[in-house]
C-alpha cells in the first residue's frame, strides 16, 4: 500500500511538472508572438546607393509575425547621428508603405528610424542606406610628429621592467589549458592586468592577443582557443586586477572611470589613451617573452574600442602580423566638428565642451592615423545600423588602409556581432596561422 501511494505521488508530481511546464512555454510563445517588429528596409537588397540616387524605405510593421493592414507610423531621416532632416507621419495600407527619403550628394549613409504606438507600448525599426561609403574621407589629418610622438612613448615604455607575474586560477583551468592571472608593469607606474590562458601540453603556440570594449568589463579570457592549441592573453586597461568580483568593475564604470574616453583630452602627453595604446604594446612584450609562444604568429583582435585598440597595435607594433577588429570606435573623431558622425565612444561630439587643444591631442589617438600607417593584414567587419560606432567613421579609417584588407559587412547589425561574423574571424586567423 505504502509502495502503491509512493507511485502515486511520482505520477502526480510528473504530471504537475507538465503543466506547469506547458504553462511557462505557452506563455513565453505568447510573450515572443506578441512582440511588435518594426521592419524598415532600403529598397535597394544591398543597401549600397550611388551619390544623387533616390533611396526609399519600405516599412511594414507586424505582430504575432501578422502584417498589420492599418497602422500610423512616425519617421524621421537624416544622415546618421545628426539632426533628421525631416520628421513625418504615414498610414500604412494593405501591409505596407513606403518613404521616399530622397538622395545624398557627399558619401556616407542616410538613416531612416521608424516609430510605431500600440497599446501603449512604443517600437522602433532602424534602416541605413549607404551612398558611395568606399569614397568616403577622413576629416581628421596626420600632426606632423606623429611618429616622433609614439616613438618616444614607446621608448619610455622600454626602459620600464616588465616584471611579469603569475598567478593559477585551478577553478578556470581545463584538462587542455592552464589559466592564469597576470600583470606586467606599463608607463606612469600602472600594471597592466590580464587572463592568460596556454595549452598545457609543452609545445611552440602562436598567440591572440584580445582587447578590451569600451567601459570596464570583467575580463574572463578566452579558454575556447587555447583549447584549439592558440595561446590567448586577454588584457584590461585600467590598471587594475582582472580576478575581482563584477559589481567592482561596475561600480567603477559609474564612478571613477566615468567616461575615462574624456581624462585630460586637452593634454596629448596626459590623455588616458597614451597608457592604454602603450599597454597594448606590453602586452605584445608580456607574449614574446612566454617560452610556449612560437615567436612569430600573433593576432590582435577586438570590438569596439577593442577593434580600435587592434588596428592601433598592429600599427605600433610590428610584430603582429594580422588583426580583427570589429566595429573600431575613435575613428575620424573630428567628425563632428565637419558636419557628419564621427568616432564612437564620444569624444568630440559636444560644441560646449571643445577647445583647439582637444581637437590637437585627438590627432595624436585618432585611429584613422593609424590606419594610414598598417602595414599587416586585416579583417574588418560591422553592420550599417550602428548607432555608436557609426559607419561613416569606420569607413574613414578602413579606405585609407593600403594594407591586404578583408571586409564582412552585416548590414543590418547594429553594436554587435552575430555567429557567422564571430566564425568567419576565427577561419581568418587559423588561415593566418596556417
Amino acid at each position: 500500500m505504502n509502495q502503491r501511494r509512493i507511485w502515486i505521488g511520482l505520477l502526480a508530481v510528473c504530471f504537475a511538472m507538465i503543466y506547469l511546464g506547458s504553462i511557462y512555454w505557452l506563455a513565453a510563445r505568447k510573450s515572443i508572438h506578441n512582440r511588435i517588429v518594426v521592419n524598415v528596409t532600403p529598397h535597394h537588397a544591398d543597401w549600397v546607393y550611388h551619390l544623387g540616387d533616390t533611396v526609399k524605405f519600405i516599412v511594414t510593421v507586424k505582430s504575432n509575425r501578422v502584417l498589420f493592414k492599418n497602422i500610423e507610423i512616425n519617421y524621421a531621416y537624416g544622415p546618421e547621428m545628426m539632426p533628421p532632416v525631416k520628421n513625418g507621419k504615414q498610414q500604412i495600407k494593405n501591409g505596407q508603405t513606403v518613404i521616399d527619403a530622397g538622395t545624398m550628394t557627399e558619401a556616407g549613409f542616410l538613416r531612416c528610424h521608424v516609430y510605431v504606438s500600440h497599446k501603449g507600448k512604443n517600437y522602433k525599426g532602424t534602416a541605413t542606406a549607404a551612398f558611395s561609403p568606399e569614397t568616403i574621407q577622413p576629416t581628421t589629418t596626420m600632426p606632423d610628429d606623429f611618429t616622433q610622438f609614439w616613438d618616444n612613448a614607446l621608448s619610455e615604455l622600454a626602459s620600464i621592467p616588465l616584471d611579469a607575474q603569475f598567478s593559477l586560477l585551478p577553478e578556470r583551468c581545463t584538462d587542455k589549458v592552464n589559466v592564469y592571472h597576470v600583470n606586467f608593469q606599463n608607463i606612469q607606474r600602472y600594471s597592466v592586468y590580464g587572463i592568460l590562458c596556454v595549452p598545457n601540453v609543452p609545445g611552440s603556440y602562436p598567440a591572440i592577443l584580445i582587447l578590451p570594449h569600451g567601459g570596464v568589463p570583467p575580463i574572463h579570457g578566452d579558454v575556447t582557443h587555447a583549447e584549439k592549441g592558440v595561446i590567448t592573453l586577454e588584457i584590461g586597461i585600467h590598471g587594475i586586477p582582472a580576478n575581482m568580483n563584477s559589481k567592482v568593475y561596475s561600480e567603477m564604470e559609474k564612478g571613477s572611470l566615468f567616461e575615462y574616453w574624456k581624462f585630460n583630452l586637452d593634454d596629448k602627453d596626459r590623455y588616458y589613451y597614451k597608457r592604454v595604446y602603450t599597454s597594448c604594446v606590453r602586452a605584445v612584450d608580456f607574449i614574446f617573452s612566454l617560452p610556449d609562444f612560437d615567436g612569430a604568429n600573433m593576432i590582435a583582435y577586438g570590438e569596439s574600442q577593442g577593434g580600435a585598440l587592434a588596428i592601433v597595435t598592429a600599427a605600433l607594433d610590428s610584430r603582429i602580423k594580422g588583426l580583427v577588429s570589429f566595429y573600431p570606435a575613435l575613428c575620424d573623431m573630428t567628425g563632428y566638428l565637419n558636419g557628419r558622425a564621427g568616432g564612437g565612444l564620444p569624444v568630440l561630439n559636444e560644441p560646449e565642451h571643445i577647445s583647439p587643444a582637444k581637437i590637437e591631442t585627438s590627432r595624436y589617438y585618432d585611429v584613422v592615423n593609424f590606419a594610414r600607417q598598417m602595414k599587416i593584414p586585416g579583417f574588418y567587419t560591422w553592420g550599417f545600423n550602428d548607432e555608436l560606432c557609426p559607419p561613416t567613421s569606420m569607413y574613414a579609417a578602413y579606405n585609407v588602409i593600403q594594407a591586404p584588407r578583408t571586409l564582412y559587412v552585416v548590414k543590418e547589425n547594429g553594436h554587435w556581432f552575430n555567429s557567422e561574423q564571430s566564425e568567419k574571424a576565427t577561419e581568418w586567423i587559423f588561415n593566418m596561422f596556417k
